[in-house]
């Protein structure tokens, strides 16, 4: 009879237990597995601890009872910690991405877009056999992001139906719906799946003229690296439409103008065309200037006028490369910007800016005109003045003329039209950029060029809420080293490291002998 009693010990705890655990899971208290598991569990706690209650106080004292129980209780927390984690991983998602650019990670710009959805974003993936765990992992970040959107893999053989509903045409390929609209899309990468989505979202194209006719580059120039056709591609890539405008035939801007930029004018602007984009900007224009390296005087006293100062100079910074030393730089790389303007707010990368020049606000801007420096180079650049030894000599130094750095070689000009006089409400915006090298096909994917191009354009349009750093790929890292790291870096690695080794060996080769 008592070895009855002792096992009704460890049976009322197996019976509660496994109460407690039905009672959790169905929630259900009056549920006959429950109720009779919990019932014959106290009544075996209670007979146990009657019958054998003096017995299980003396066994609690020995250390060996003592030791398997504290196994027991870690054993007991260690697998109630597994659970946890688990339950939190159903009901809690999150993902660490390592890398340096982010690159597993949704960008900022598609979680503003996705952000701003105000319905259902349907998109479905035709794929062999249904499935392509890259694409659908891509897919998963974005209805992870925003529940409105809604992803559906499609096997093309199993539903003919669908192919042709949505007029598929090859495998792998996405379609992305939203409302009334929708799109097919062959590349699926990130960029494309959220240009999409921008596309499908705005309900009107911003109409974006790039002036023409004084030797600027071309919009549909791809295999020359000064042209800036992988620039119009960005644009419309964000909803814009781009096309290239011949103002000296024309009477004045085009009022359904949304944005107007001056690219690299190799020619004077004719006193006809300033004159009409004088009153573009006065009815509430808006402008991006970029200036060639050197030239572009007519533009250059144009800007004068809103309070802009562009400097007849180069900006040069030293590079460093190691076991090189220091080499002159006519592609300054900047990482300092404005906190408080919405272009460069939350703006942290680097972006690089061949052959550019000072731009800066006037001594005494104007009422009514706020100039912004927007970017600034490094401490070790300046202002060079002596452009004949720049571009003729190859050579530069600071000297008792030239500006030391930072030098600021971007500004964004905010006027209101009341206080320049002006009989109308509204404003003006324009940006000036000391180079428009920046730009253009060579340069544009480098760094962060593109998303400063880019936000500076959503500035100047209004749409701000596109404002942010974009899709991006693998990219090596770059080290920008100052002189004395770059000495510092010399002495170590390839005299100071080698030295004590040999020293070392030298010891110990003498101790043997």
């Amino acid at each position: 009879m008592s070895k009855v009693l002792q096992i009704s010990g460890l049976s009322g705890i197996v019976l509660t237990a496994f109460g407690l655990i039905a009672l959790f899971f169905t929630e259900n208290a009056l549920d006959p597995y429950v109720l009779i598991h919990l019932a014959l569990g106290v009544v075996c706690l209670a007979a146990y601890l009657a019958t054998q209650g003096g017995s299980f106080l003396v066994s609690l004292r020995r250390r060996s009872t003592r030791y398997g129980l504290h196994a027991t209780l870690y054993s007991v927390l260690l697998v109630a910690v597994l659970v946890l984690l688990n339950f939190l991983n159903t009901r809690y998602h999150y993902r660490w991405d390592l890398t340096e650019a982010k690159v597993f990670s949704l960008s900022p710009q598609t979680n503003k877009v996705l952000g701003q959805l105000k319905q259902d974003l349907q998109i479905y993936g035709f794929f062999e056999k249904g499935e392509n765990p890259k694409v659908t992992d891509l897919i998963k970040s974005y209805t992870y992001h925003s529940p409105l959107v809604k992803f559906t893999a499609v096997d093309p053989d199993r539903h003919p139906e669908m192919t042709k509903q949505f007029k598929i045409q090859q495998v792998n390929t996405l379609h992305v719906g939203y409302g009334q609209e929708s799109t097919n899309l062959t590349e699926s990468t990130e960029e494309a799946i959220t240009n999409a989505i921008i596309k499908l979202t705005k309900a009107t194209k911003k109409n974006v003229l790039f002036l023409t006719g004084h030797g600027e580059p071309k919009l549909d120039d791809r295999e020359n690296p000064q042209g800036y056709a992988a620039a119009k591609e960005a644009l419309e890539n964000e909803n814009y439409q781009v096309k290239e405008f011949l103002l000296s035939t024309q009477e004045k801007v085009p009022p359904e103008t949304s944005l107007l930029i001056i690219a690299a004018p190799e020619k004077p602007l004719l006193e006809h065309e300033t004159g009409a984009i004088e009153s573009y900007l006065k009815s509430g224009g808006r402008l991006l200037a970029l200036f060639p390296s050197p030239g572009g005087e007519s533009l250059k006293g144009f800007l004068r006028t809103w309070s802009v100062e562009i400097g007849d100079d180069i900006v040069v910074d030293q590079v460093i490369r190691l076991f090189a030393g220091p080499t002159l730089g006519m592609e300054p790389i900047a990482d300092s910007y404005s906190t408080v303007h919405p272009i460069t707010r939350d703006f942290k990368e680097r972006t690089l800016f061949p052959l550019v020049r000072s731009v800066e606000a006037a001594k005494e801007p104007k009422n009514g005109l706020e100039v912004t420096s927007l970017v600034k180079t490094s401490s070790t650049s300046w202002a060079e003045k002596d452009l004949n030894g720049v571009f003729k000599q190859g050579r530069a130094s600071l000297g008792p003329e030239d500006k030391k750095g930072p030098i600021s070689v971007a500004v964004a000009v905010t006027a209101n039209l009341k206080k320049l006089g002006v009989e109308r409400d509204g404003d003006v915006k324009l940006v000036a950029v000391g180079t428009a090298a920046f730009a253009n096909n060579r340069f544009i994917n480098i760094f962060f060029n593109r998303d400063f191009f880019l936000n500076a354009v959503n500035w100047l349009v209004g749409q701000e809420e596109l404002i942010s750093i974009r899709p991006r790929s693998v990219r090596s890292s770059r080290v920008q080293l100052t002189e004395g790291e770059g000495a510092a870096i010399f002495y170590l690695s390839f005299l100071i490291l080698p030295e004590i080794l040999l020293i070392i060996g030298l010891g110990v080769w003498w101790r043997r002998r």
